[in-house]
């Protein structure tokens, strides 16, 4: 395949950023923008007509113009929707969480293996320009410690806080320690949804990593960060900001008993990791080769995200 088709399924928030990085692609060459497709032909072609785009009204005409789609659709139609692509022999792309549940999600890897389709997932932060310069640093990682909060959008509350936004970390956090999770438990409550706003989150890793996790759409400030503890070192990331501080031991200690400590802090310039993520995909599906992100590693995040979110007690436990 020289030059992939590529089409957005969904055209709300998350539909519209995909079908502007797809729109950014094809003005490269590196694709060609097959069109967007929604259920609703109105807010389909507000997304299209300002990028050029062709609007397609049905799935069916998604499979006949693409090679592949980038699925951004409410959650609970995750499964339902990248099942009928790879079905039609296309690749795929969808929003995190993979799907609704392990058993949607399993279906989805199954139906991609015995097809011999890319499946991918879009845990965003994997491309982030900071994460990809300081994960060579990151060994062994004792404690890690991670805030994703922010205000309240009104967006993906078919799903709890854990599935929305945590599960961004939880994809991190398993690729960083590497192991087992061998415990996990979690609290949390509504506060504007039917399903929790706010949770909590302790993950105990075998080898003996732990990491505790806060996730909130409720909070009136907006942080994203990760801070890791490590034998020889101690790491925050801030995927807001790009901005890393790395706090190294060196040496011997000195008279007052204390080891020297090498500072460093780096800042990157800001970087487009959506734009990113669907390039390697659209790379993915040119090459033929696995995607950054697999549905097993989609599968791992959603997995520990209904672990933690089973382990939550009833509201009326908690009183």
């Amino acid at each position: 395949m020289s030059v992939p088709s590529l089409a957005v399924i969904g055209a709300g928030h998350m539909g519209g950023l995909h079908a502007q990085k797809l729109a950014l692609l094809a003005a490269e060459g590196a694709i060609r923008f097959a069109g967007v497709c929604d259920l609703d032909p109105e807010r389909a072609r507000q997304v299209a007509e300002p990028l050029g785009a062709p609007l397609l009204a049905t799935l069916a005409e998604v499979c006949e113009a693409a090679d592949a789609g980038c699925v951004a659709v409410p959650t609970v139609l995750h499964a339902r929707i990248a099942g009928e692509l790879l079905d039609a022999g296309l690749d795929v792309l969808v929003e995190k969480p993979l799907a609704m549940s392990r058993e949607e999600a399993r279906s989805l890897i199954d139906n991609a293996e015995k097809g011999g389709r890319i499946l991918q997932v879009g845990h965003i932060e994997r491309f982030s320009r900071a994460f990809r310069e300081i994960l060579p640093a990151i060994s062994r990682p004792r404690f890690i410690e991670v805030h994703r909060i922010g205000p309240w959008s009104g967006r993906a509350t078919d799903v709890s806080v854990i599935l929305d936004l945590m599960i961004h970390d939880l994809d991190i956090v398993a690729q960083l320690a590497g192991r087992e999770v061998e415990r996990a438990e979690g609290i949390g409550v509504p506060v504007l949804s039917q399903t929790e706003d706010i949770a909590n989150a302790r993950l105990k890793f075998a080898g003996g990593c732990v990491a505790n996790l806060t996730a909130s759409r409720v909070s009136p400030e907006r942080m994203r960060k990760i801070r890791l503890f490590q034998p020889d070192a101690y790491i925050s990331i801030d995927f807001g900001t790009n901005r890393i501080v790395v706090m190294r031991r060196e040496g011997e200690l000195g008279a007052d008993g204390v080891p020297p400590i090498h500072t460093e802090q780096l800042e990157f310039d800001e970087s487009d990791a959506l734009l990113a993520q669907d390039r390697s995909f659209a790379e993915a599906v040119r090459t033929r080769r696995a995607p950054e992100v697999t549905g097993e590693d989609g599968y791992r995040a959603l997995d520990l995200a209904l672990r933690i979110q089973d382990s939550i007690p009833p509201l009326e436990e908690l009183a």
